[in-house]
């Protein structure tokens, strides 16, 4: 069979914050401009939000200027902040810190990111732009000059064996003057774009956390809708980035999580364990106490900040949003910055196609993103994030000095370095033994991922690719002792004894809830994460 061919104006990959911003923006100037765009938005979850997680404390700078009047049309901001919160946990007690200034959340919100790109989709589908959830892209097309001229949809019923079933069909090419990628953090698509047009060249690698996430509905008593509370200290050692967040929503609702900075040393550590660990604390377990765990989930994010932010352009496209690298660590907040990346990356393209200029890169949006606030606010906080690598207390201290002393403007940056070369040996690194379950307030892998609905079609290739599967064993079992096995949060990497062949690597592709930490962490850069059969995935509610 050969592919469809659907052509359009703008083809956006990724129906997040960035890629829905981009389409309502685009349709905006169209409109205002007298003039015709056809867009479209290519979703790879089952539907618009379904594969959003973030904590998240929303600023509403970027909403503001997209949609002012977003209150009266209904936008789901329901819970402003009141109370911010911050402490450091010792193994038995807790004591409150400051609150950094980049923390303070007056005038922000506390949402569901998954229901406001919800809520987005359907002003983007009111101005006309078509949004297909359930199709991956999964291919990058060029022209003969080598430009981006679209995506490819992935081909549909091929079986594990690569053949096809016979439920076979075959993908869809969606052709476009230019293609803008939002696909979130370590885009598969994204790092082939980076590597092609040398985007990375110059700039320091990106660096990530891994942030794990679940929802509880709890005892109303317990409840006060619009607290936040950030930790830091226990559970991780002084030389592990990581922290915790604490949100009420509305309806006795909170979300919890933990995140681990992807530089951690010691392959014994598990950030999902850390994460349980951390909800038995006494200052945090009573909070669950009586209530019911009802979502989770996993991501990657970005925390390489400024000096990480690959070049946004290339012939025939642009990245936006996480697929770049836009977030603020000290913040802890990026949605407003990828949407804002998104509305600027949309004027630039606006601007370039009814020009009628010759080039097929759009530059004005790098510009644009130098004059903007994006800059002054990631350029601000550009050292803050490294500072850490000197371990727990040297970047608390330089972080203050950095904050009041030099406001932001000191005459140095801090360099970012690669996480998957920082592990240990196995034998050179304490083991660390984590308390089972109480299946109360701690749970195991499985249960969790059952919370977050993934599915995957189970007979179709395997979507986490070995480039060599001989590592697997000889290198990351040798040395490593598989830290695979515990990095990821949903269990798709098992060690097994094979009764043949000895140690063998199993994956259980079906749990993946796409959060791409493989695809950093792995020591040899030997795990490659591609997207699956459109529509899998996890399904989060109120995520």
């Amino acid at each position: 069979m050969t592919r469809d061919v659907m052509p359009y104006d703008v083809v956006i990959v990724g129906g997040g914050p960035a890629g829905l911003a981009t389409a309502i923006r685009l349709k905006q100037r169209a409109a205002e401009a007298g003039e015709e765009l056809a867009v479209c938005v290519v979703e790879k979850g089952s539907e618009i939000g379904a594969h959003i997680l973030s904590g998240a404390v929303f600023e509403p700078r970027a909403l503001n200027e997209l949609i002012p009047d977003w209150k009266e049309k209904g936008a789901p901001l329901n819970t402003p902040a009141l109370e911010d919160n911050f402490l450091f946990l010792t193994e038995k007690g807790s004591f409150k810190l400051p609150t950094p200034p980049q923390m303070h959340n007056h005038g922000n919100y506390i949402i569901s990111l998954g229901n406001l790109c919800r809520w987005l989709g359907q002003q983007a589908e009111e101005l006309g732009v078509e949004i297909y959830p359930g199709f991956a892209a999964a291919e990058v097309l060029y022209d003969d000059d080598g430009a981006v001229k679209g995506i490819a949809t992935g081909d549909m019923g091929i079986g594990r064996d690569g053949e096809q079933t016979a439920n076979y069909q075959p993908g869809v090419e969606l052709h476009a003057r230019q293609t803008i990628f939002a696909e979130g953090c370590r885009g598969s698509l994204s790092k082939g774009l980076m590597e092609k047009f040398s985007l990375r060249d110059g700039v320091d690698p990106q660096t990530y956390g891994i942030g794990i996430k679940e929802l509880w509905e709890i005892d109303p008593a317990k409840h006060q809708a619009g607290k936040i509370i950030h930790t830091i200290g226990w559970p991780v050692k002084s030389d592990t980035y990581g922290g915790s967040f604490l949100y009420h929503l509305e309806n006795n609702q909170i979300v919890v999580g933990y995140v681990i900075g992807l530089d951690y040393t010691n392959p014994h550590l598990s950030p999902f364990e850390e994460f349980q660990r951390f909800k038995q604390h006494p200052a945090v377990r009573p909070f669950f106490e009586g209530g019911r765990r009802i979502a989770y989930g996993a991501r990657a994010i970005n925390e390489g900040g400024w000096q990480s932010l690959p070049k946004l352009t290339f012939p025939g496209g642009c990245l936006i949003g996480c697929a770049a690298g836009f977030l603020n660590v000290p913040k802890i907040k990026g949605s407003h910055l990828a949407m804002k990346s998104g509305m600027l990356a949309a004027d630039a393209v606006f601007d370039h196609l009814t020009s009628g200029a010759d080039s097929k890169e759009a530059t004005a949006y790098s510009t644009a993103i130098e004059n903007s606030w994006v800059a002054e606010e990631l350029k601000a906080v550009r050292n803050i994030r490294p500072s850490f690598h000197y371990g727990l207390w040297a970047g608390l201290a330089y972080s203050a000095i950095d904050t009041y002393l030099f406001r932001g403007k000191a005459p140095w940056t801090f360099r970012n370095h690669a996480d998957h070369d920082k592990l240990k040996k196995a034998s050179e690194a304490p083991r660390i033994e984590y308390p089972k379950p109480d299946g109360k307030i701690s749970f195991d892998r499985l249960s969790s991922v059952f919370l977050s609905a993934t599915n995957h079609e189970e007979d179709q290739p395997i979507h986490l690719q070995l480039k060599d599967p001989s590592k697997a064993i000889a290198v990351n079992w040798s040395l490593y002792e598989s830290p695979e096995t515990r990095y990821c949060p949903a269990g798709v990497y098992e060690v097994l004894d094979d009764p043949t062949t000895g140690k063998r690597l199993q994956i259980n592709a079906q749990n993946c809830v796409h959060c791409k930490t493989c695809d950093i962490k792995d020591p040899t850069q030997n795990i490659n994460w591609v997207v699956p059969q459109g529509g899998g995935g996890p399904n989060y509610p109120n995520m």
